[in-house]
């Protein structure tokens, strides 16, 4: 099964997140509402996410600079970020990202997006 780490500091979406990626198939390891967090939780995981969900714009860590500390742990990490933040999507796919979400979105285009980085981690193998 499919592991994925949810880091939004949106708790509604968080839970919109868990709900719909749980129906499609999909295991919730964990979520985390802060980039500091995410990472200290990243650190902690016996077995690490297939695909780590990252908003940017959160309080005491931004979403890059948590991506950039999580690479760095493991550079093998696919993270599909999401923000509604338009002007950082090249630096996001630049620094590592392997896929980048408009918000708004509809759940179909995450689903798509995730099955499209598991078809490319299947590859990648």
């Amino acid at each position: 099964m499919v592991k994925i780490f949810i880091v939004d500091d949106d708790q509604s979406l968080q839970r919109l997140y868990v709900l719909i990626l749980k129906e499609a198939g999909f295991e919730i390891i964990d979520t985390a509402f802060n980039g500091k967090v995410a990472v200290e939780k990243f650190l902690s995981f016996e077995q690490r996410p297939d695909i780590i969900l990252m908003d940017h714009r959160m309080p005491i860590k931004n979403g890059l600079d948590a991506m950039t500390e999580i690479l760095r742990i493991d550079g093998r990490g696919k993270i599909i970020f999401a923000s509604a933040d338009i002007s950082i999507r090249q630096k996001a796919l630049s620094l590592g990202a392997c896929e980048f979400l408009d918000k708004p979105f509809n759940m179909g285009k995450l689903l798509k997006t995730i099955q499209k980085v598991i078809k490319e981690k299947i590859i990648e193998h």
